[in-house]
């Protein structure tokens, strides 16, 4: 038998099952500690989480901050400010991985459609390698992810973070020293 040496992955194991009650797109933005729950940005009316169980590194779901159960029940302001966070987190996986591409992917539409939160509405982006499959879901039916969360998790900040920078910078917010 083949073994997957995936050490992070004992958090998820033996966290307790009732850690988080209730929607965790609602509690998981008001526990204060963002690198703890995966936060890697915040807008005006949406956050970024890294995604517990990805597809690749630096897979990530933008999600408003109002629980709501589809995009049709948000205010314009509310899509507005998704759109805006949607496009900072594309450039910042462009930044922290250069993915070969991205997807994107909204589960609606209940369990049928996928989802396991159904009732609040967030999208995936997931960065993409030419044959990032590779061979082990076709013959072993599992997916290996090479990159441990709290690194994606310190890439994606970074990248972030650097955006924040270079807008503060051209709207004059803030000046570099000569």
């Amino acid at each position: 038998m083949d073994q997957i040496f995936a050490p992070w992955r004992i958090e998820w194991v033996e966290r307790d099952g009732d850690e988080i009650e209730g929607c965790p797109f609602c509690v998981l933005p008001t526990r204060g500690d963002d690198r703890e729950c995966r936060i890697v940005a915040r807008g005006d009316h949406a956050f970024v989480l890294l995604n517990n169980s990805p597809y690749n590194p630096g897979h990530l779901m933008v999600i408003p901050d109002r629980h709501v159960g589809g995009y049709a029940d948000l205010t314009e302001a509310e899509i507005v400010g998704h759109a805006r966070l949607r496009v900072r987190t594309l450039r910042a996986l462009r930044m922290a991985f250069d993915p070969d591409g991205l997807n994107t992917g909204t589960n609606l539409g209940g369990a049928s459609a996928g989802g396991s939160i159904d009732d609040h509405v967030h999208e995936h982006i997931v960065p993409r390698w030419s044959g990032d499959t590779s061979f082990m879901p076709v013959v072993a039916d599992t997916k290996v992810v090479v990159e441990a969360l709290d690194e994606s998790y310190d890439r994606l900040h970074d990248a972030f973070a650097t955006q924040e920078d270079a807008e503060a910078v051209e709207s004059g917010a803030v000046s570099l020293p000569v």
